[in-house]
């Protein structure tokens, strides 16, 4: 068995280290556009990621305010469905792409803002002002 050693030098190690991040995009409040295949797709894959819950409108009228924990994609819209969670039913539940007529970004997006640097600083500046037993908090969920 032969072990290849890489070597890497500090440029090469700095640029791997410094990796472009995604910006956060602010959906709280947005109601995409569903007029396309491709925007239903684009708009529940963000809806997978948004860390609040959205509302969805089903064809049929019904509204289902949810948080979107799953998804799965299909060839076509009736193939693919996102698995969700709602206040008032324990169980997990599905609804197929096909079936939604909109979807709202409708509850606060828990993630946002929310960075490591951020925690650093607040962390610094309370040790800064001499407090001990810091224990930063994370915010109330309501």
């Amino acid at each position: 068995m032969t072990v290849e050693v890489l070597k890497y030098t500090m440029d090469q190690v700095e640029a791997l280290e410094l990796a472009p991040g995604s910006e956060h995009e602010q959906l709280e409040g947005s109601v995409p556009d569903l007029a396309s295949e491709e925007d239903v797709r684009a708009a529940l894959e963000k809806a997978f990621d948004y860390r609040g819950d959205v509302t969805l409108t089903l064809k049929s009228g019904e509204r289902i305010e949810a948080y979107i924990f799953n998804r799965q994609t299909g060839a076509t819209l009736a193939d693919s469905y996102v698995q969700y969670f709602t206040p008032k039913v324990s169980e997990k539940l599905r609804v197929s792409y096909a079936d939604i007529a909109r979807l709202e970004f409708s509850g606060k997006d828990r993630a946002a803002g929310k960075h490591w640097e951020d925690w650093v600083k607040a962390y610094n500046e309370k040790k800064a002002a001499g407090e001990k037993n810091i224990a930063l908090k994370p915010e109330a969920l309501e």
